[in-house]
């Protein structure tokens, strides 16, 4: 399923992005933080730049200005002409575009990290494109072995055939961190402090990977998103129940045919009808109401990825 080509030069164009929802408090601090304090991205083969992906957003503490940033990086948005009417993220995407790409040229960065927060229990959630990203996906492998008493799993967005739309995705590699549950324009000294550690951990693996280490082939295990299911509603279009109580907080746990998943206003429940098991993720995510999710269902997949490697280990630059 790994089929990728595997970055065969040292990675030295790194970007960490936070802030690309406004209201995603984790990433906000942190990309504030290092903008005044860049020291703690420097390694030994790279600098990783810190950038405040939604600057309008972040001020006002919202999500938005007028569009999710995060699903305003496809060509449709990235190369049409630019008119004074653009929402505001459409302008700010091509500007990140710019930046940190362009998208699918050999001039964008190696490598973005982008950060963010959910409402629902997530825990620590890695969220990349697609299996076949042999690079990313031993970068989650060495994420999860950094704290293998805690709860790490692998998500994967991009359904099959669509382009991706993540600001990450304009550069060659890339993920997101997904840390939960935070309430919006809330910061949680935990999840901050968790955040922090795993940007660190993750710009350590990409000093590893320039100094020529042979990283070995594993099994890994993800989630990969199916669709999402909207919460029941009026011929108005009006809520008529939400999220039952015995699938609220229960992300990536396997739900079964004939479980409850909504509880209706009038006291009934509705059960899962599907013929298989899926395991539910982002469940009750706040800033998903405004698009008809309650949640989204996933398939677990397990897969072999093979040995990450670089042709030679390069020489770190002068200072």
């Amino acid at each position: 399923m790994c089929s990728l080509p595997v970055p065969r030069e040292p990675l030295r164009r790194v970007a960490v992005t936070g802030g690309t929802h406004g209201n995603e408090m984790s990433g906000v601090y942190l990309a504030q933080h290092w903008l005044r304090a860049p020291g703690e991205l420097q390694r030994p083969s790279f600098s990783a730049m810190p950038v405040l992906a939604n600057p309008a957003a972040t001020a006002t503490c919202r999500r938005y200005m007028d569009r999710d940033l995060n699903r305003t990086f496809t060509s449709t948005f990235l190369t049409a002409r630019a008119h004074p009417d653009d929402p505001y993220e459409v302008t700010r995407a091509r500007e990140l575009n710019k930046l940190l790409g362009p998208k699918a040229s050999g001039w964008a960065f190696d490598f973005v990290l982008d950060l963010h927060n959910t409402t629902a229990n997530m825990g620590t959630c890695l969220i990349a494109e697609a299996a076949h990203n042999v690079f990313v996906m031993h970068l989650c492998r060495h994420l999860q072995m950094q704290s293998p008493e805690l709860t790490c799993r692998v998500f994967l967005y991009q359904a099959p055939g669509k382009e991706s739309y993540s600001l990450d995705s304009v550069a060659k590699n890339g993920m997101g961190l997904e840390l939960g549950p935070q309430p919006q324009g809330v910061l949680r000294a935990d999840l901050f402090t968790r955040m922090r550690a795993l940007v660190g951990a993750a710009l350590d693996f990409i000093q590893l990977f320039n100094q020529g280490t042979v990283f070995p082939a594993f099994e890994m295990e993800a989630y990969r998103v199916i669709k999402g299911v909207d919460f029941p509603r009026t011929e108005a279009g009006d809520l008529a129940g939400t999220v039952h109580p015995q699938l609220q907080d229960h992300d990536f746990e396997p739900l079964r045919p004939g479980a409850p998943i909504f509880q209706m206003f009038n006291g009934e429940d509705v059960l899962y009808e599907g013929d298989s098991t899926v395991y539910p993720v982002f469940i009750n995510e706040a800033a998903y109401y405004e698009k008809g999710i309650a949640f989204l269902q996933t398939e677990k997949l397990t897969f072999s990825v093979p040995t990450l490697s670089m042709q030679a280990p390069a020489p770190t630059p002068d200072p």
